[in-house]
This record gives structure tokens, C-alpha cells and sequence, in this order.
């Protein structure tokens, strides 16, 4: 099962991160993984926006448009998968600083399951409010370096101590690729590409 995984990363995550190292799936296998839980944000995002809608303080309830959301949120499928892809590839290439030769299949795992909480967090937009989507975000990006810092001695092959400036210099890769992707919504939204559209 593609999933297989999801549950033993949050019941028993070392020992899981162990299977995962022990099994090194394919590339297909993580490519379905990501494939998968990138949609919860996007299909999420999408429900929210257009059914139950936004609420922000004390202002009237936003929706968005089918269109604009629909389009908003395959905007942001590909750039969840882009930014897993973007992090493994930043992962592999710090790699070898750190006396580790991994695939790239490998620090594809490394990214995938450790941005899988955080995709995951995403089930939090059926009650849209700001403060509850931020307060399990947050729990969840906690959680999310948890498992990077767990998973990096074992799947990367590194002693701990080397490791965890390891695992802290993907995390600073992670940071900047977030402010990118947001950089680059901003952008798109100006310029009107993906622009939302109240309804």
C-alpha cells in the first residue's frame, strides 16, 4: 500500500523511519507518496474557500469562486510537489558535506515523509479559522522536524552529532523554499495569473 508508512511515522517513528531505511522503495513509491498527500492541501484549500468559506477577525465570511479556487488549487499542487522535489535535490546535494553518499531516491524519502505531517495538517481547513489553521500548522511543522531530525541519522547514514547540523541546514533549505513559493504567489497574484476571485 502506498501509504504505508503514514500511521507508524506518528505511532513509532524511529522504528519506521528503520523499515523505511531497510526497504529503500523505488522512486516510483515516494513519487505515488507525494503524489497522494499533496492533495489534502489542495483539495482542502479548495472545499474551503468555496463551501464553507473564510472568516478573518471579525469581517464577513469570504468565498471564492469554483474557478478561482479550482485554479488556486492546482496552482498549489504542483508547487507543494515542486518544493518536495526542490528539498530532496537541496538535501542530496548538502549530502555529501556531511560525509553521506545518499540517492537521490533517498533524500526524495527524507523530504516526502517529513512534509507529510505538514501536508496532513491541512485537514484543519474544515473549521477555517485563522487562529485554529495556524495553531495546528505550527504543531505540525513541530512535528515535521521532529521526523527530519529523527530520520536523518538513519536514513542518511550519519553519525547523530554530524547529523543534526545536517538535518538544521535542510530545515534552512525548507524556510527559504516556503518564503520562494510564497514569494512566488505574491508575484503571480499581482500580476493577476492567479488572482482570486470573491464571489
Amino acid at each position: 500500500m502506498i501509504l504505508n508508512h503514514l500511521w507508524g511515522l506518528y505511532a513509532h517513528p524511529l522504528e519506521e523511519w528503520q523499515t523505511i531505511d531497510n526497504r529503500h522503495e523505488s522512486m516510483k513509491y515516494s513519487l505515488s507518496h507525494i503524489a497522494l498527500i499533496a492533495l489534502i492541501p489542495s483539495i482542502m484549500g479548495y472545499i474551503s474557500s468555496v463551501h464553507i468559506g473564510w472568516r478573518i477577525g471579525t469581517s464577513d465570511v469570504a468565498f471564492l469562486t469554483h474557478e478561482s479556487a479550482l485554479l488556486i488549487g492546482v496552482a498549489m499542487y504542483f508547487a507543494l510537489i515542486m518544493g518536495v522535489f526542490a528539498l530532496a535535490y537541496l538535501a542530496h546535494w548538502m549530502a555529501v558535506t556531511f560525509g553521506a553518499k545518499p540517492t537521490y531516491t533517498q533524500t526524495l524519502e527524507l523530504a516526502a515523509y517529513t512534509a507529510t505531517p505538514l501536508f496532513m495538517s491541512a485537514i484543519s481547513a474544515v473549521f477555517p479559522e485563522l487562529w485554529f489553521v495556524v495553531t495546528v500548522g505550527m504543531a505540525a511543522l513541530a512535528y515535521s522536524v521532529y521526523l527530519l531530525y529523527t530520520g536523518v541519522p538513519i536514513l542518511m547514514h550519519i553519525p547523530e552529532e554530524r547529523g543534526f547540523i545536517y538535518a538544521s541546514s535542510v530545515v534552512t533549505c525548507g524556510l527559504v523554499l516556503i518564503v520562494i513559493i510564497m514569494a512566488g504567489t505574491a508575484i503571480l497574484w499581482t500580476n493577476g495569473i492567479i488572482s482570486p476571485t470573491f464571489s
